[in-house]
């Protein structure tokens, strides 16, 4: 399963909120970090906040921070909201789409079945998991002081 462009940058927004916990950020900032177009994530931003997992302030000091602990944000849940109802075929549409042998396929039911593990796997997991490595994350992102990151290797690819 190919998870849409607005799902990947959802989870990269909520992924660099949690990396530095207490600090806001703006969009601007979380864009030019990720090299997206701010146009983009602001939709990206707009629809967490509306699902309960921004807390998006207004005005002067204002910027975005996450709205639960990490902890409370399951993956599985993310991916969901972001991704609507999963289509992984034709035969998956309201309508049950134009394919001739829908009636006999037995396709649709092993790609329900593949879809469910996918989240099955997805929900085993929260935000929290996905930042144990916090401070490099922060580090790679930039996030931490000059000072903080002398003299640091940077973790590239850390599991």
């Amino acid at each position: 399963m190919r998870l849409t462009a607005f799902t990947d940058y959802s989870l990269r927004v909520l992924i660099y909120l949690a990396a530095q916990p207490g600090r806001r950020a703006t969009v601007g900032e979380i864009a030019r970090r990720f090299e997206l177009k701010e146009n983009h994530l602001t939709k990206v931003v707009h629809f967490l906040g509306k699902q309960g997992l921004l807390a998006n302030v207004r005005g002067k000091g204002g910027g975005l921070d996450l709205a639960l602990p990490p902890e409370r944000i399951v993956i599985g849940q993310v991916v969901r909201q972001t991704e609507g109802n999963a289509l992984p075929a034709e035969c998956f549409a309201a309508d049950g789409g134009h394919c001739g042998i829908a009636r006999l396929c037995r396709l649709r039911g092993v790609l329900h079945e593949a879809v469910q593990a996918f989240y099955r796997v997805l929900d085993g997991y929260t935000l929290a998991d996905l930042v144990h490595n916090r401070d490099e994350l922060a580090q790679v992102m930039q996030l931490l002081p000059a000072e903080a990151r002398a003299g640091t290797p940077l973790v590239e690819d850390a599991p």
